[in-house]
């Protein structure tokens, strides 16, 4: 009786002692369970925040690069500013030296119309007293400059230009040779006659059946005879040589004696 209670106590102990560590194994896995979670949840809060900083760097970096970028383009910014500015304070004197010379020009326009007026005066004396070769040609350019002195369409320098141009075709009037038709009164008839024109040191003529030839006298202003047999076929050289029908060549012509001064 003693023995069956004996064992029975021990199979009680045993239960309740196998119970203690069912108990104790079932607290450790639910602590392990915990740690594990309270691990997981650091390692995913640690990649989150890694991401953050790996994500922050990247823009950290982003903005150091356009940093760098916007200060280089500040930098040309400068340099392009400074340049432009000398560019500015260059064309600031530029305009106030032109308002000082619109300021000279409009008192040097009043003074050089009246300049132009005696330059054609001039030019007109110097034809009328001048040998008269290409007479009404050189007329007409005359009385075409005194019209463009009212004109209003025409600036001062255009008028002041036309002059000079006046001035240029009569200087080369006096380097070059040249022939050309018109009408010469010889004893009362006018009669068709070829020019031959030497610069200004000779201006003759003949007449077209080449019977009859002259020399303009500068001191007498009128025309003289000449020699036809002395003169002729020089004359009729020099009409060839001055169409270009002949070249270049020595021609005997009469030539007026220079005045002593």
């Amino acid at each position: 009786m003693t023995m069956h209670r004996l064992k029975k106590a021990l199979i009680a102990v045993l239960v309740v002692s196998g119970t203690l560590g069912v108990s104790a194994a079932a607290v450790q896995a639910s602590t392990l369970d915990s740690v594990l979670a309270v691990s997981k949840s650091k390692n995913d809060a640690a990649r989150n925040s890694q991401a953050k900083i790996d994500k922050l760097a990247d823009e950290t970096r982003d903005l150091l690069s356009d940093y760098k970028t916007v200060t280089k383009q500040v930098d040309g910014l400068k340099v392009y500013n400074t340049r432009l500015q000398k560019q500015i304070d260059n064309q600031t004197a530029r305009i106030t030296e032109i308002d000082a010379s619109i300021d000279q020009v409009t008192v040097i326009s009043r003074q050089i119309t009246p300049l132009i007026i005696r330059m054609i005066d001039g030019l007109e004396k110097f034809v009328e007293l001048d040998v008269p070769f290409h007479l009404e040609e050189r007329q007409q350019r005359i009385a075409f400059l005194r019209a463009n002195l009212d004109r209003s369409d025409l600036s001062v320098a255009e008028k002041f230009r036309q002059v000079l141009e006046a001035y240029k075709i009569e200087n080369e009037y006096g380097r070059k040779i040249d022939a050309y038709k018109g009408n010469v009164d010889i004893d009362g008839v006018d009669r068709d006659v070829n020019f031959l024109r030497v610069g200004r040191i000779a201006l003759l003529y003949q007449t077209t059946d080449t019977e009859v030839s002259g020399a303009w006298d500068q001191a007498s202003r009128s025309w003289v005879a000449l020699d036809r047999g002395e003169y002729r076929n020089a004359i009729m050289k020099g009409l060839r040589i001055a169409r270009k029908e002949a070249s270049i060549d020595l021609m005997s012509i009469p030539v007026a004696a220079p005045e002593a001064k």
